[in-house]
């Protein structure tokens, strides 16, 4: 449709009509009989059951047959036949599920990240799906928040570039497009902040952190072109988000540019009133029309409040007219007025699914997302030697996340059906029951080497799952301590959700695989890359802390105006008692199975002028034994400036693929934007004076040059 057909369309339409097209309730309600409704979830919600039925969208049920067979009945008793939107959270995966998103920082490599969101796009269109909840662009420095699996880390530029290729990868350049779906940047604004790392809780940010570090990863995938937008659930200056109206409608609409429909979180309008910041659902609707939420996810607010505050001249007509036009349009940007449905055909369904393909780039993601903490020399296995495959992740098939909702831990390859795929697999056994410590003893006594697959459950992390202490469950701890004290060659493969304190099982392995949750193809990937046919590349997304004292624990710090230094034993600095400042497992670290010599940093030139740019350059050799790739980092700082500058930031990375004794040069440009920051007057811009440029494998290398930069101001 036109926008002049649009207008038209949204003219004839009732207030109450226009209204329920900015209501959202969940889908189950459309595929059970509808007779309960009015006793039900209506009343509950405070709406009628007609409201249920004219409903503009619904969120949480797939299937192509299912979603066209709702679409159709929707629209037969629509007035304007206008279709119906639907929506669901395909995070990391439809069927076919990759690394969860964390996971996928580790990767560095955005562009793997855009083929496995295309995939995902084209499985969820083909199941009758239109909007996807997702990417989550929360930058994220406190562990203990559970749902840190969701996003890609701790540092801006990483997460801003991620942020941008899975909304390409969704969308494309036309969302309209054959297997292609709407994408929704979460959570606006600052949720990843979350006080204590406890979900849904206040979040206190000053106005620079916010802008300077929080607000890029959601300005990147708003400038990539998500068509869609959800608020978070904290608050943020004392307002919560969804009726924050200098959030949604100054900073997201108005310097942000964003100019497509704006979620609220599901009940998250409703919020506002526990928060103290709504008197009752009727101010909750007044208030979160003025700032701007177009759609009410699952409660009543909006439904049972707008039209009366309309008729009593409350709220003004036109910003409902505002939000329903974001909605047609969105509606009509993925052609939904010329096909209803879109995507969805149940033949194609079965076809594209978990189809080989798609197993495949699962396949290749995980093994790329997986982090070599740890390797005394123990990794690659030999398989010919006698190896023990202990613990409950030999034969978990819950390698998939709690945000998988879509994925089927059916679908997943364990590791003992990878292993067992293998030919000659005589000198290998398996126990998989953690609770039969004597069992567990038996089977490492009498082999050479024991992998040990341990970690979290997948439910300890995502929504709703924050955690107080960050260790390793207590069980499989007990089972680490028996298995180590008759076998001393312990290779730790590692399931999370987010950081853990690694302290005792450092101590007690001689490796440490970090596999996050890896997807549909964990088992494979995790042979894969335990065995040397793939070298782990992984690196840390998020620091890993010395224990839970430290968090929130992130590279990008301030220096402080006392520090302490390096080898240094000073009194009254900025330290602790009782443990180290730094992580365990720093920002940007992670091993392989060869070793890489990287050059001092060459600078083409010591001076850097308004309009010029300056090239850093290092070589890598790799001087191990087998091929390899390092990923090269680059960081650098702004020594003096009119407000206080972190430590070093990462601005640049490159991964370099290696044979043996094979170099290779590594450049990276810098140019003055890379060196821009929000100044102590609240513009944006470089200013003059020296900085600091490093090179190396991981955000704690020392391999440092120098350079001034010279900037009109």
């Amino acid at each position: 449709m036109t926008e002049k057909e649009l207008q038209t369309l949204l003219e004839d339409m009732t207030l109450q009509e226009k209204i329920d097209q900015m209501f959202q309730v969940v889908g189950m309600f459309y595929i059970k009989d509808n007779t309960g409704i009015e006793s039900g979830p209506a009343q509950e919600l405070g709406v009628t059951p007609e409201d249920f039925d004219m409903a503009g969208s619904i969120l949480g049920i797939t299937g192509a047959q299912r979603l066209m067979d709702v679409q159709k009945r929707y629209m037969k008793k629509q007035p304007h036949h206008i279709p119906m939107l639907f929506m669901a959270d395909i995070i990391h995966g439809f069927r076919t599920i990759f690394p969860m998103p964390l996971a996928q920082g580790a990767m560095f490599e955005p562009e793997l990240s855009e083929k496995c969101a295309s995939v995902a796009a084209k499985e969820a269109a083909v199941s009758g799906l239109h909007v996807t909840f997702a990417p989550m662009c929360d930058l994220v420095r406190d562990a203990r928040w559970g749902r840190v699996m969701e996003s890609t880390g701790e540092d801006p530029y990483l997460n801003s570039r991620y942020a941008a290729a899975m909304v390409r990868g969704f969308q494309g350049d036309d969302m309209k497009a054959p297997g292609k779906v709407c994408s929704c940047v979460k959570h606006f604004a600052g949720y990843g902040a979350a006080e204590a790392g406890r979900d849904y809780n206040t979040v206190e940010l000053s106005e620079h952190t916010l802008r300077e570090y929080y607000l890029k990863a959601y300005q990147e995938g708003i400038s990539a072109g998500a068509g869609m937008v959800m608020t978070s659930f904290n608050t943020l200056n004392g307002i919560p988000a969804s009726v924050n109206r200098r959030l949604m409608r100054d900073i997201l609409r108005g310097e942000m540019g964003f100019d497509g429909v704006l979620i609220s979180d599901y009940g998250a309008l409703r919020e506002s009133v526990v928060h103290g910041c709504s008197a009752d659902d009727r101010e909750a609707a007044e208030k979160g029309i003025r700032a701007g939420v177009d759609i009410d996810m699952m409660t009543g607010v909006y439904s049972a409040n707008l039209k009366s505050l309309v008729e009593e001249g409350k709220v003004d007509e036109k910003l409902i007219d505002e939000s329903v036009m974001r909605i047609l349009t969105l509606k009509n940007r993925l052609g939904l007025f010329e096909n209803p449905y879109k995507d969805a055909d149940p033949e194609q369904e079965k076809e594209v699914i978990l189809c080989g393909e798609h197993r495949q780039l699962a396949r290749e993601a995980a093994q790329k997302s997986f982090v070599l903490l740890e390797n005394d020399g123990i990794l690659p296995l030999d398989l010919k030697k006698k190896t023990a495959f202990i613990g409950p992740y030999v034969e978990s098939r819950e390698l998939i996340s709690s945000w998988a909702v879509t994925g089927k831990t059916e679908d997943c390859v364990t590791i003992r059906e990878a292993v067992e795929e293998l030919p000659d697999m005589e000198n290998v056994v398996f126990c998989a029951d953690a609770t039969d410590l004597d069992k567990a003893r038996e089977a490492a006594r009498e082999a050479d080497t024991v992998v040990l697959a341990i970690g979290e459950s997948y439910r300890q992390s995502g929504e709703a799952a924050s955690r107080g202490m960050l260790d390793v469950p207590a069980e499989q701890m007990e089972l680490l301590r028996a298995v180590s004290a008759v076998n001393g060659n312990v290779v730790v493969v590692l399931f999370n959700g987010r950081p853990l304190d690694l302290r005792e099982v450092k101590e007690r392995a001689k490796a440490v695989l970090e596999v996050w949750f890896p997807g549909t193809e964990g088992g494979h990937a995790i042979l894969d890359v335990l065995t040397g046919k793939v070298s782990p590349s992984g690196k840390l997304p998020m620091s890993f802390p010395y224990c839970v004292g430290q968090v929130p624990v992130y590279y990008n710090h301030f220096s402080t105006g006392r520090p302490q230094q390096k080898g240094a034993d000073a009194g009254y600095v900025s330290r602790y008692l009782d443990i180290p400042n730094e992580p365990l497992y720093p920002f940007g670290y992670g091993l392989t199975y060869t070793a890489f010599d990287i050059s001092p940093v060459a600078l083409d030139k010591k001076e850097m002028k308004t309009g010029e740019k300056l090239t850093a350059r290092v070589s890598v050799k790799n001087t191990g034994k087998t091929a390899g790739t390092e990923t090269v980092q680059m960081y650098i700082q702004d020594v003096s400036a009119s407000v206080a500058r972190p430590v070093r930031e990462l601005r640049g990375y490159q991964k370099v693929v290696l044979e043996p004794g094979e170099e290779k040069e590594a450049a990276f440009e810098i140019d003055e934007a890379m060196l821009a920051f929000l100044r102590d007057d609240g513009t944006v811009g470089s200013e003059s004076g020296r900085f600091r440029v490093w090179i190396g494998s991981s955000s704690e290398t020392e391999n440092e040059a120098e350079f001034t930069g010279i900037f009109e101001d």
